[in-house]
């Protein structure tokens, strides 16, 4: 294993993980940062510096010699062994994580017995999630109940069993790759952010030890085991002296000021940068917190919280950190002013700017306007059951989703309960005489499981001037913000094609970017004439593309308009060559927003959406609430 010591720059990284080796209470850490940034390198070698442990001799969870609430209790007698790191795969089922029945008792002495999961391998340890942003959904679940409560709780396959699970947290990801949860990503005490150095004698240094590592491993380790000694007792030291820290009322109230100056939700920031600052003066030797230890704390674990929206920076900048410190300043020595609540709410979208009034001739190039704050979308689903990436929109056959049935053909590994319970009834006629189940190839049922996939989500967006010289184009700017946001959540792929003048174009070509197609959507122009069909063709042709790129992707057009076509882009009459048009998506899940406003309708938008074969819903509807599964029946 590579050394903790030898590892080049990363210094917040390493602080990170060793402030919570010292105070496991702080919450684990998030290591966001591109791909080839060593950032499982790191985290492994946090292992072996971990303080041994007491703990039962065969008891299966690790637990703390003399505890009661353990399954295996009473224990006899002590070992010591070093702390787990245990990796919980991507793909791993709720079976591996939370344990399940073991299936070899059961099969043989026919008695139901507890096979515990990698929450009972990681308590007192170390889970560490690669590509946490990836895992699964039920999974996320799982974990989240178990860093609450610090036990895990299984019911399941005629088990019932509670054991201790506490564990220092640790996930890795690719932010390019989607976003966390917001649950989950505030479970994570300390976040930090890396990136490969620009510095050229840093990249060399970096090439430099990985090779050395590469040619001789026990050698390369043997330079490094002062240096990783030292640290190890470093963090025994600092566990011993952190009950000894004391936390004074000013430094309290500074961690609160500067929580509060940042708008963080809830109270767990202010309790995980207490922990952390506690930490950090027990690392340094010190008997008492001071502001330089709440100034680290803060660094380390605001960032993901002053997060409140996808399409927002991580991160906290130099300059704001400094005022809120500065601010913090006068509430440590003031106790008797609390902090300042009348400042704006933090993350807000701007409100729309009103413009003139329209005349009904826009002009041809013109810029969107602000759009209008977003709501929360709901969820539009694709048709059917697929087979595409895990992700959070529609419903899929997935290897390692929930398990909804059993069956003979189709499935991945065994499901047992439907083996054991078909097997049963045949045990007096195939002559069995002791303990364990006689069983044939007739008795197996395989496992059929559903979880949920990522999908395409293609806006094709109306940007003529009959949206935009009625002020529209801020309400359905508004609306697609919410709907991106919604896909960049969902771990969608997202396309942008946008319709006026004389054409349609790609705006955005499909990419799992979603903050790019944001980006994009502030740039685009409105105006012009309505060519609705050449809008319709462009998403045909785009969609056409993709399928020959992933084909199991499948894919979810979202349409917004007000139905009106005043030119074709094709040389015909706009509105019977746009419903012509819509015949090439009658395959396809289409949603249209019917962007009409005003108290006349012609309801065009309509029938689009009946061309189209698809939903059609009112721009005012979509937060409404019986849009829910509007898209849902095939």
């Amino acid at each position: 294993m590579f050394p903790f010591s030898a590892v080049v720059g990363h210094d917040d990284l390493r602080l990170a993980l060793l402030l919570n080796a010292v105070h496991p209470g702080i919450g684990g850490v998030l290591v966001r940062g591109e791909k080839g940034t060593a950032k499982s390198t790191i985290v492994r070698a946090l292992a072996a510096l971990l303080p041994e442990l007491d703990v039962s001799q065969n008891c299966r969870f690790g637990c703390v010699p003399g505890s009661t609430d353990c399954p295996d209790a009473p224990h006899d007698s002590v070992e010591r062994r070093p702390a787990k790191l245990v990796e919980l795969p991507v793909g791993a089922t709720e079976d591996r994580l939370v344990g399940s029945l073991d299936l070899e008792k059961a099969l043989t002495e026919g008695v139901r017995a507890f096979q515990p999961g990698l929450l009972a391998a990681a308590h007192r340890g170390v889970l560490y999630v690669d590509e946490v942003n990836l895992l699964h959904d039920h999974l996320v679940d799982l974990l989240l109940d178990a860093a609450a409560m610090g036990r895990a709780h299984v019911e399941r396959e005629g088990v019932s069993i509670s054991h201790p699970s506490q564990f220092l947290l640790v996930g890795t990801m690719n932010p390019e790759e989607g976003e966390l949860r917001p649950q989950l990503l505030d479970r994570f005490g300390l976040t930090v952010a890396v990136k490969a150095a620009r510095d050229v004698g840093v990249r060399t240094e970096v090439i430099r030890r990985r090779l050395a590592y590469e040619a001789d491993p026990v050698t390369f380790a043997a330079r490094w085991a002062a240096e990783d000694t030292k640290l190890k007792q470093q963090i025994t030291d600092a566990r011993a002296n952190l009950p000894l820290v004391s936390l004074p009322d000013s430094e309290l109230r500074r961690i609160a000021a500067v929580c509060a100056a940042f708008e963080v939700d809830g109270m767990r920031a202010d309790l995980v940068v207490a922990r952390a600052a506690t930490a950090h003066a027990a690392w340094r030797g010190a008997t008492e917190v001071e502001e330089l230890d709440v100034e680290t704390a803060v660094r380390l674990a605001l960032p993901h919280r002053r997060r409140r929206d996808p399409f927002d920076e991580p991160g906290i900048e130099e300059q704001q950190l400094e005022d809120a410190m500065r601010q913090a300043a006068e509430h440590a020595e003031e106790p008797e002013e609390g902090p300042d609540d009348d400042g704006p709410g933090g993350g807000e979208l701007p409100e729309p700017q009103e413009g003139p009034a329209g005349n009904g001739n826009a002009p041809n190039d013109r810029p969107a306007p602000e759009p209008a704050p977003a709501f929360k979308a709901r969820l539009l689903e694709v048709p059917g059951v697929g087979e595409g990436a895990p992700g959070k929109r529609s419903r899929a056959r997935a290897r390692t989703g929930r398990i909804v049935r059993s069956s003979k053909v189709d499935g991945n590994g065994l499901h047992l309960v439907d083996t054991l319970t078909n097997a049963a009834p045949h045990q007096q006629a195939r002559g069995r005489s002791g303990p364990g189940l006689l069983l044939t190839a007739g008795d197996l049922r395989k496992a059929v499981r559903e979880g949920k996939e990522s999908n395409l989500v293609l806006f094709v967006v109306d940007a003529s001037g009959s949206m935009a010289a009625r002020q529209r184009m801020s309400a359905v700017s508004g609306a697609v913000i919410s709907l991106l946001r919604d896909a960049y959540q969902r771990r969608d792929k997202v396309g942008v094609v946008t319709f006026r003048g004389n054409q349609a174009e790609v705006a955005l070509p499909p990419t799992t970017s979603v903050d790019a197609a944001a980006t994009r959507l502030k740039k685009m122009r409105t105006g012009g004439r309505t060519p609705l069909a050449d809008g319709l063709l462009k998403a045909h042709r785009v969609l056409e593309i993709e399928r020959l790129r992933d084909p199991q992707k499948r894919p979810l057009v979202v349409l917004l308009t007000d139905g009106r076509a005043t030119s074709s882009g094709l040389g015909g009459d706009p509105t019977k060559d746009a419903l012509k048009a819509a015949g090439l998506l009658e395959q396809t899940a289409v949603v249209v927003v019917d962007c009409e406003q005003g108290h006349i309708r012609l309801g065009l938008a309509q029938k689009i959406a009946e061309a189209l074969q698809g939903t059609c819903v009112r721009l005012d509807q979509l937060s409404a609430d019986h849009l829910a599964g509007v898209v849902r029946a095939a």
